[in-house]
């Protein structure tokens, strides 16, 4: 090989390589080095305890209705109940009655619960503007002692009336009334089937409730027993006024098992 070729081959080499390294240049220098940098930190949790089904008022809160549930640390309210401030589940529950409606899923905050044994522990049941009125039942006046702790009931007013053969007027005075508790049973416990008490509290208005208590004055009350989601109301001012006119005035009389009309008695023209 000559002098003159080297000389060219040179050149070419010197070219290329010159060349290679604009390229590398206008193309950013390579693949940049890789730093490695440390994960972001867990997101602290606790456990809330949440309820496992629909909860509503006058249940007595059991272990199988509630659950722990992961809850962001940051997002827990001062009202929920966490695994680190109750405990157990049983020491969470234990003594607790829902005062509530709270919804599965739902964490349950300690305003939603009333203890039992808590002075004010009825009246924390009752709804704004309502009240708690007892009704004198028996097992035959209550439903053959099938009427429960939240369930609907009528209030039928029975009354025996002068005259030969004996008549007895009946008349459904309030319906769709909400039983609070029998006697000191204030929630339907798992196997609980029937409950034969004295008196049955029942949630009313407070109109409602001296309504009942005339009633009450003027014969027998009986529990008639509502099936569930039949949520029709009657007219309570209608009771009202045919009640105070039964008092005074005409009534229905059952007699051999019909219902006959009796009229009102004319006042005396002055």
């Amino acid at each position: 090989m000559n002098t003159q070729r080297i000389i060219v081959l040179g050149i070419a080499v010197v070219a290329a390589g010159a060349a290679a390294f604009m390229v590398r240049s206008m193309l950013g220098g390579g693949t940049p080095a890789v730093e490695a940098r440390p994960g972001a930190p867990p997101m602290a949790m606790s456990e809330v305890l949440v309820a496992s089904t629909n909860l509503q008022p006058g249940q007595q809160l059991t272990v199988d209705q509630v659950r722990w549930e992961k809850w962001p640390t940051t997002s827990v309210d001062a009202s929920f109940l966490t695994h680190g401030n109750v405990g157990s589940e049983e020491e969470a529950v234990k003594g607790n009655v829902v005062r509530a409606p709270i919804l599965a899923g739902q964490p349950i905050v300690n305003t939603a619960l009333v203890k039992a044994d808590a002075a004010g522990f009825m009246a924390a049941l009752l709804a704004p503007g309502m009240r708690a009125v007892s009704i004198v039942i028996s097992a035959e006046s209550g439903a053959g002692g099938f009427v429960l702790p939240n369930d609907r009931v009528d209030i039928i007013l029975t009354r025996k009336l002068d005259g030969t053969p004996p008549r007895v007027a009946a008349k459904t005075v309030l319906s769709n009334l909400r039983v609070l508790a029998v006697d000191q049973t204030f929630a339907q416990q798992k196997d609980t089937k029937t409950v034969v008490g004295k008196t049955a509290l029942v949630e009313v208005t407070p109109e409602q409730a001296e309504l009942i208590t005339m009633a009450q004055g003027a014969g027998q009350l009986s529990l008639s027993l509502r099936p569930l989601g039949d949520n029709q109301t009657a007219d309570m001012s209608a009771s009202k006024k045919r009640l105070a006119s039964d008092l005074g005035g005409p009534v229905d009389i059952i007699r051999y098992g019909m219902v006959h009309a009796k009229p009102a008695q004319q006042e005396n023209p002055q």
